[in-house]
């Protein structure tokens, strides 16, 4: 599988550790570091952080299916947050449940290194064209 990497810098404002699986059957294992920056009041991390976690996991499971060629673009996620997440190791796991040409419904969790289930998601994702969400991005940026 060749699949392109996200840039450097987004990796690092994520606290992305290590990506530990990415498995061509549609599922994919990363962790993160959460930080003290990334939290909010009582030292909770910011639920957008522990959202984004999940779905740059759910997002490897689906793009170990069908390789470099096509995007995936969140159509909707829906989160559920069971305990706090505390600064430390989190390991972001996530599985396609079932997948078509074009569309694909995918499950995902967030656990602390102790194994505690800290959030579960379930997201809509569809595929686009590389080629087309990339030329998108450059005229958007004038490029």
């Amino acid at each position: 599988m060749s699949e392109r990497a996200p840039p450097v810098d987004l990796y690092e404002t994520m606290g992305l550790e290590r990506i530990v699986a990415v498995e061509p059957a549609g599922r994919a294992v990363l962790e993160y570091r959460a930080t003290p920056a990334q939290c909010h009041s009582g030292g909770v991390v910011q639920g957008g952080f522990v959202t984004g976690w999940i779905d740059a996991a759910m997002a490897h499971a689906v793009m170990a299916i069908p390789g470099d060629e096509m995007v995936p673009m969140t159509l909707e996620i829906k989160v559920s947050f069971f305990a706090p997440t505390r600064p430390g190791l989190v390991v972001a796991e996530a599985w396609v449940v079932q997948g078509g040409r074009r569309t694909a419904f995918v499950e995902g969790t967030l656990k602390d290194a102790a194994g505690t289930l800290l959030a579960k998601a379930s997201s809509t994702i569809t595929m686009a064209s590389r080629a087309k969400v990339e030329a998108a991005a450059r005229a958007a940026l004038g490029k």
